[in-house]
């Protein structure tokens, strides 16, 4: 399984973005494109659902080497034996870092959504895997959250070592400028799964984060 050391592309399966397609053949795109690790991300939806789509795309991550990370959802990362879990800052106060890393076991990974420097250096305290630093840009995935901007990332990108995914409205326009703030993670969201080919979006952006 790949370690979050070697991963620069964060791909997600968001339910807000799928559509009609198929989860599995959206995953097989995403993982032919590059991605290094994706998390399943579906607010709206059931956990019994949620659980029966990690079932269906896990046999392709896992031969892939990719981890699939849960958002939100210790117990039910737990339940399906998905790789990992992704934490928002309001999940932080039910389960701690510490918290869910015991119940996940050993060899998963914790990762947790930061806004600020300030929370991103307090999360960074806690030992997670990975920070999430957005957004950096207006997005349609959290409409009432404030950008953030690229100061705050070349902040984070000289004040945290713990590994940090640049997240919020990346695309192929403004990747340039993020990286030039000292992104050398990037999540993405929209811009590839709203492509009209998930493989050739996924491509791009990955062969712009070879270093």
């Amino acid at each position: 399984m790949r370690s979050i050391a070697d991963c620069r592309l964060y791909g997600f399966l968001d339910a807000a973005y799928l559509g009609l397609r198929d989860p599995a053949e959206v995953t097989h795109e995403l993982l032919l494109g590059g991605v290094d690790i994706i998390q399943l991300r579906a607010k709206t939806w059931n956990l019994d659902d949620i659980a029966a789509v990690a079932h269906r795309v896990l046999p392709l991550t896992r031969t892939a080497g990719v981890p699939l990370i849960i958002n939100d959802h210790v117990e039910l990362a737990r339940r399906v034996a998905a790789d990992g879990v992704h934490l928002g800052q309001e999940d932080l106060d039910l389960m701690p870092v510490s918290a869910a890393r015991a119940r996940l076991g050993p060899g998963k990974l914790v990762g947790v959504s930061t806004h600020s420097l300030a929370q991103a250096r307090a999360a960074e305290a806690l030992a997670p895997d990975y920070l999430g630093i957005g957004p950096l840009y207006a997005t349609g995935t959290k409409p009432t959250a404030k950008p953030i901007g690229l100061e705050t990332l070349q902040e984070v990108a000289t004040r945290v070592t713990v590994p940090a995914f640049a997240i919020g409205g990346i695309t192929m326009h403004n990747l340039h400028a993020v990286l030039a703030a000292g992104a050398t993670r990037i999540a993405v969201v929209s811009a590839i799964l709203c492509a009209p080919d998930v493989r050739a979006a996924a491509r791009e952006f990955k062969n712009s984060l070879i270093l």
